[in-house]
C-alpha cells in the first residue's frame, strides 16, 4: 500500500485506521513528520516499506498538522502521539496502542534527538529499534564523554573547559576542568556556553549553544544554567570556514564500523551563510573525516544511523569535529540519492528485508525554500547551481538525470511542496524547521 495518509489522524483515529490495514512487512514508525521524517519515509518507500508518521499532535486536537510528510505518497498513515517530552510513558502507550492495531512488529526511525531518546528511553514492546541502546545513546550525546573520547583517540575538537560551577549537574565521567574566571582567560571573549547535554538546554534557553560578549554575559549564563541544573562547559569561538562544514553520514551495523555504509557531505551553503542550517550539500572526499568520525563511533560502539559533525579552523588548519548527531538529519535524502540509503540498511538489519548499496556517486542536495531565500536575500551570494540544474529543477527531469536532488521539492510526489507553499505565510511556526 502507498499514498494512502493524506491526512494527519488523532491517535485514536490512526489506531482505528490501522486496525482495517493489512501489512506485508514490518512498518515503519517514522518520527517527526516534518522535513526530516519526510526524506526517511521517502528512503523506505522506494523499497516498498510502508510508513507510518507520527508527530506530535497539531492544532484543533491534531486534525491539522504543518508537518510536511503526511501528505506525501511515500507516506501510508499519519497521526498524533503524545509527545515524549510531556509525558514518556503516555508516548509508550500510544505506540504500543498502534502495534497493537497493526497486528505485528514495526520499526522505529527517530528523526530528531527526543523522538530516537524516546523510542529507546520507552522502549516500546513489539517495536524493533534500528540504533543502539540508551546507554550508549547517551554515552554518544553528551558532549563531555563525547570530547573527552575525542582526547583518547587524538581526534581534533574545540578547546573546551567544563565548568566548576555546574558539576554537580553533569553526568558525564570527566571531571571539571576551570572555573567560570579560568576557562574566561583561557579563552578570551567572544566565548560559546554549550551544554553537556543540549535538550534540557534547549528547553530552558531556546538554543543549544549561547554566545557570550563578556564575562558579565558569561556569568549571567553560567548562573542560569546552574539555576536549570543543567551541567555546562565553555568553548573557543571557532574561526569558521564559510562553506568548508563536513559531516560522516553513515550507518552503522550491529557487526561494526568494518560494515559501515558511509558518504561525506560538505555544507557548502548553509541559511543564514554563517551559522544556518544546510540548503546546499554536495558529497565529498574526506577520508580523515570518515576514519576520525567511525573511531569515535566504534569506540562509543554505537551503530545505527549518525552524522558526525565537523568545522573547519582556519587558525589551526584542520577539521575539529563538534557533535555527533545519532538520528537522521535535514539532508539525509543525500547520501540516498548518492546511493547509500542509509535509512533502507538500517530497516533490513532488523527485519527479513535485505538491502545492499551499488555504490556511491558524487551527488549534491538542495532545499530550495532556503535556498531561494538566499538568492532573494540582502547579503552576497553567488548562486552556486547552474542553468542546466535550474532547467532541470522546474521541468522535474532532476528525478531522472543528473546528480542533484532536493529535500521536499519533486514533481512525482506534489503534496508535500504543496503543503509547503499553503503554510509559508501564513503567520504561524511549526516547532522545528528539521
Amino acid at each position: 500500500m502507498t499514498g494512502m495518509a493524506a491526512q494527519f489522524r488523532s491517535t485514536e483515529a490512526l489506531i482505528d485506521a490501522l486496525a482495517d490495514a493489512s501489512f506485508d512487512r514490518p512498518p515503519a514508525l517514522v518520527s517527526n513528520a516534518h522535513v526530516t521524517g519526510l526524506g526517511v519515509a521517502r528512503a523506505l518507500d522506494a523499497h516498498d516499506v510502508p510508513v507510518i508518521a507520527l508527530d506530535r499532535p497539531g492544532d484543533d486536537d491534531a486534525l491539522r498538522h504543518d508537518g510536511l510528510a503526511p501528505p506525501s505518497d511515500a507516506v501510508d498513515f499519519a497521526g498524533a502521539v503524545t509527545y515524549p517530552l510531556d509525558d514518556l510513558d503516555g508516548f509508550r502507550e500510544d505506540v504500543e496502542a498502534i502495534v497493537d492495531a497493526i497486528g505485528r512488529e514495526a520499526v522505529a526511525f527517530g528523526c530528531m534527538d527526543e523522538w530516537a531518546l524516546a523510542y529507546a528511553r520507552a522502549d516500546p514492546e513489539g517495536v524493533r529499534l534500528p540504533f543502539a541502546g540508551i546507554d550508549t545513546l547517551d554515552d554518544v550525546l553528551n558532549k563531555s564523554e563525547l570530547y573527552a573520547t575525542c582526547e583518547t583517540l587524538g581526534v581534533p575538537y574545540p578547546e573546551t573547559y567544563r565548568l566548576t560551577e555546574t558539576a554537580e549537574a553533569a553526568t558525564g565521567t570527566p571531571d571539571a576542568d576551570a572555573t567560570l574566571d579560568e576557562a574566561a582567560e583561557a579563552l578570551g571573549f567572544p566565548l560559546v556556553v554549550k551544554p553537556e547535554l543540549k535538550r534540557d538546554f534547549e528547553e530552558a534557553f531556546g538554543t543549544n549553544v549561547l554566545e557570550v560578549a563578556d564575562r558579565k554575559e558569561f556569568a549571567d549564563a553560567v548562573a542560569a544554567a546552574r539555576e536549570e541544573e543543567i551541567a555546562v562547559m565553555a568553548q573557543k569561538r571557532v574561526d569558521i570556514a564559510t562553506g568548508r562544514d563536513h559531516s560522516l553520514a553513515s550507518y552503522v551495523p550491529p557487526s561494526g564500523v568494518g560494515d559501515a555504509l558511509a558518504v561525506v557531505g560538505n555544507a557548502a551553503v548553509r541559511f543564514p551563510q554563517q551559522f544556518g542550517t544546510s540548503c546546499l550539500v554536495e558529497t565529498a572526499d574526506e577520508p580523515a573525516i570518515e576514519a576520525r568520525a567511525l573511531a569515535v563511533l566504534d569506540d562509543a560502539g554505537y551503530h545505527g544511523i549518525s552524522e558526525a559533525e565537523f568545522v573547519y579552523d582556519d587558525e589551526r588548519e584542520e577539521f575539529l569535529l563538534l557533535d555527533v548527531n545519532t538520528r537522521p538529519w535535514k539532508w539525509i535524502g543525500m547520501p540516498v540519492a548518492a546511493g547509500a540509503n542509509l535509512p533502507m540498511a538500517a530497516y533490513a538489519a532488523v527485519t527479513d528485508a535485505e538491502y545492499e548499496s551499488s555504490g556511491v556517486e558524487p551527488t549534491r542536495w538542495v532545499y530550495l525554500r532556503d535556498y531561494l531565500a538566499l538568492l532573494a536575500g540582502d547579503d552576497v551570494f553567488w548562486d552556486q547551481l547552474s542553468t542546466a540544474d535550474w532547467r532541470r529543477l522546474v521541468a522535474g527531469d532532476f528525478e531522472r538525470e543528473g546528480n542533484l536532488t532536493t529535500g521536499i521539492y519533486r514533481p512525482s510526489d506534489p503534496a508535500p511542496a504543496a503543503k509547503l507553499f499553503e503554510t509559508e505565510f501564513v503567520d504561524r511556526d511549526y516547532y522545528c524547521s528539521c
